[in-house]
């Protein structure tokens, strides 16, 4: 019994998170391009800010969801060695994003905030899909490029960017990942 306990371990260790959201990451797409039309309509850098938090909660509520019905309806758990180390891989990068994009905006850098929350999420799903399947690390430095390019770009192209990523990024892996790998 402990010689199976050894190897049901093992054999948990080294498997893939396989409960990245295919659909769920379609929808936190389209909410984000819906979230770039509203945030361009606002006058003034706070209301641009809250309707992109907004967007941050509703996305997050959206991944969650379509997580916890992918891996109920394979009969998986979240919480396998991969699934945590996903977690642990994806928290802090994205956990720094929020504590320097409070400090960029109290600092009134707001043309900075596009570019590095593409960079930090991008960094966070390249890390975490070191856990997954192999398309999530690419989908990762997809992010990333796109958060390079708009920190060098021109600020007024910030909320595009965002729109590029967080919206059309977003649902062209959420597509693949749906078709390959399920839901």
């Amino acid at each position: 019994m402990a010689q199976l306990r050894y190897i049901r371990r093992t054999m948990e260790r080294s498997g893939e998170f396989t409960a990245v959201p295919g659909w769920g990451g379609f929808w936190m797409g389209v909410t984000a391009l819906g979230a770039a039309w509203l945030a361009a309509r606002q006058t003034s850098p706070a209301g641009w800010l809250s309707v992109w938090v907004v967007e941050m909660a509703l996305a997050v509520a959206i991944g969650g969801l379509a997580i916890w019905r992918k891996t109920h309806h394979g009969d998986r758990s979240l919480f396998t060695a991969p699934g945590r180390r996903f977690f642990l891989s994806f928290a802090p990068p994205v956990a720094a994003g929020a504590v320097l994009s409070a400090a960029l905006f109290r600092l009134q850098l707001f043309s900075v905030l596009p570019g590095l929350w593409l960079l930090l999420y991008g960094a966070g799903v390249a890390t975490a899909g070191a856990f997954s399947v192999r398309v999530v690390p690419l989908m990762g430095l997809c992010f990333m490029a796109l958060g390079t390019l708009a920190l060098a770009g021109p600020a007024e192209f910030g909320n595009g960017f965002l729109a590029a990523g967080f919206g059309g990024l977003q649902m062209g892996f959420g597509i693949w990942i749906a078709r390959r790998y399920g839901g």
